[in-house]
């Protein structure tokens, strides 16, 4: 075993891992990268098939953020923010609030604005970006007059691993040891188009949002819900999602509409919307190019300015905007710990006051807004926003599409959800039955160490094998890692499928984002 192998498993505790297995065999040390590669202590090499954990989004080692990390260096990394105001810091604050107010349109009747995002708040990670959202949210709520404010998340939430992001949470597996310690949130169910009761469909060789048969019942379960909590005067502070792709669930994207209609109820009621962009943020779910577009020279600039074109949160997508918006993940480039909680400025307003009113928002970190990584998160916002890297992703989003379109011929492929440069597909004993595997069999772990055999390494969730690419991907990248799930699946589960008989068909050419 290798010597650093060793003190890992010697001292280390690692988050989110079943540590006597861990121990059982020697892990991979990762000692470099470059691009969409990382290399291991033994010098072999692996595409970075899940952005290391859905951070990296330019790939390692970019020469501009590298340099932009360097030039801080020069002057100074970490000054306190209680107190004092820095460089960094104050240009990446305007920078996101200019993200995160695109011109969204009118592209559905509705009587409710949406707000404008005007304040920054930065902390160090996803939860605890979350847990600003959820502690001002909680106080504007009492400041508006309800007192008794409650919180509304979707079933199989997931926010983030403080006292109070796990309490916004419903993965009982995560989150039901903490619960003597959590307050109390309520859950409305997911739009889990797959395996949801209300959807009639027979399965098919498609994702289960494409040929769903329902009336939107997961709509009205949040219309009753709200209305519920408003006739018994427990009114609620905010509704909390994860816009269009719900990523620890078990990467559950929503339907077409369905966030729309969500922000229209939800404002209906009175309801503040937090949005939870830690891993869907910073173009993510940019959506694929339509077929046969040209995304080189002045067509790729044409492309950043048509409407939406250079949208670089989920939300926006479906036109609406949130009160508040939990960033972190890709806010640095995936080089640095650090997060951001954007609001309006009617909340920034509520918490103003004289000296003696303690009207203080009593919430800091030591390195908050610290200034290399806000000098990392400008230089991949400046990324970002350039017209060649939107046509980058909506091109590589394309060939995603097209590579596991190829999926749909293995027996145990039951649904393939793709958002953007996301994805996620559910492994099944029978695709038409939609038959799960028992969490003893370890599938998507399995599945996942056989492609660490031919070099792509990811992580599933349950039985959920997860394919996020860095933004620096080739498209023959991006097929390699397809193409070694396929076969680590066929590995893995030859001798436990009986093969169907009949020819498969074709998969449709899809039309979501």
């Amino acid at each position: 075993m290798h010597s650093i192998a060793q003190l890992d498993q010697l001292y280390l505790w690692h988050p989110f891992t079943q540590m006597r297995d861990w121990l059982a065999s020697e892990p991979v040390v990762i000692v470099a990268g470059k691009g969409a590669e990382l290399v291991d202590a033994r010098g072999r090499r692996y595409l970075d098939a899940n952005a290391s954990i859905w951070t990296n989004l330019h790939g390692h080692q970019h020469p501009r953020i590298n340099a932009a990390i360097r030039r801080q260096l020069s002057q100074i990394a970490h000054s306190s923010a209680l107190g004092f105001a820095n460089v960094p810091a104050s240009l990446l604050g305007e920078g996101l609030v200019r993200a995160a107010n695109p011109p969204l349109g009118v592209n559905h009747a509705s009587e409710f604005k949406n707000p404008a995002l005007a304040r920054v708040f930065f902390s160090d990670d996803g939860s605890t970006a979350m847990e600003v959202a959820l502690k001002l949210a909680y106080e504007f709520a009492r400041r508006s007059g309800n007192q008794r404010p409650r919180f509304l998340s979707l079933s199989g939430a997931y926010h983030g691993d403080t006292v109070g992001a796990v309490s916004l949470g419903h993965i009982d597996l995560f989150h039901r040891a903490y619960s003597g310690l959590l307050f109390g949130s309520d859950q409305v169910m997911s739009p889990y188009c797959y395996r949801c009761r209300f959807n009639t469909a027979a399965p098919a060789r498609a994702d289960a949002r494409e040929y769903r048969q329902c009336r939107w019942q997961c709509l009205d379960q949040v219309e009753k819900k709200l209305s519920s909590a408003q006739r018994r005067g427990r009114g609620y502070a905010a509704m909390v999602v994860e816009p269009l792709m719900q990523g620890a669930a078990g990467m559950i994207p929503q339907p077409v509409g369905w966030l729309r209609r969500v922000a229209e109820l939800v404002r209906g009621h009175g309801v503040q919307l937090i949005a939870d962009e830690v891993m869907t943020a910073f173009g993510r779910t940019t959506p694929p190019q339509p077929p046969g577009a040209v995304t080189t020279g002045s067509r790729a600039e044409a492309l950043a300015k048509e409407p939406g074109g250079a949208r670089l949160f989920a939300c926006h997508e479906e036109g609406v905007q949130p009160d508040y918006l939990a960033v972190a993940k890709g806010l640095t480039g995936g080089y640095l710990p650090m997060a951001a909680t954007l609001t309006t400025q009617a909340v920034f307003d509520a918490f103003l006051g004289r000296y003696e009113d303690f009207k203080t928002f009593f919430h800091g970190h030591s390195f908050t807004g610290n200034q290399l990584g806000a000098a990392a998160g400008l230089a991949s916002l400046s990324l970002l926003e350039g017209p060649k890297n939107l046509a980058r992703r909506r091109g590589l989003a394309a060939a995603f599409r097209e590579a596991l379109a190829t999926l749909w011929t293995l027996p145990n492929v039951g649904d393939i959800r793709q958002v953007g440069l996301v994805a996620g597909i559910e492994l099944v004993r029978d695709w038409r039955q939609r038959t799960p595997f028992g969490l003893q069999e370890r599938v998507g772990i399995r599945v996942c160490e056989a492609m660490a055999r031919r070099g792509v390494l990811t992580r599933p969730i349950g039985n959920v094998v997860v394919l996020m690419p860095p933004y620096c991907c080739t498209r023959k990248q991006v097929s390699r890692m397809v193409q070694a799930l396929a076969e680590a699946i066929d590995e893995t589960l030859r001798s436990q499928t009986t093969v169907a008989t009949e020819a498969r068909p074709r998969a449709r050419k899809s039309k979501l984002l």
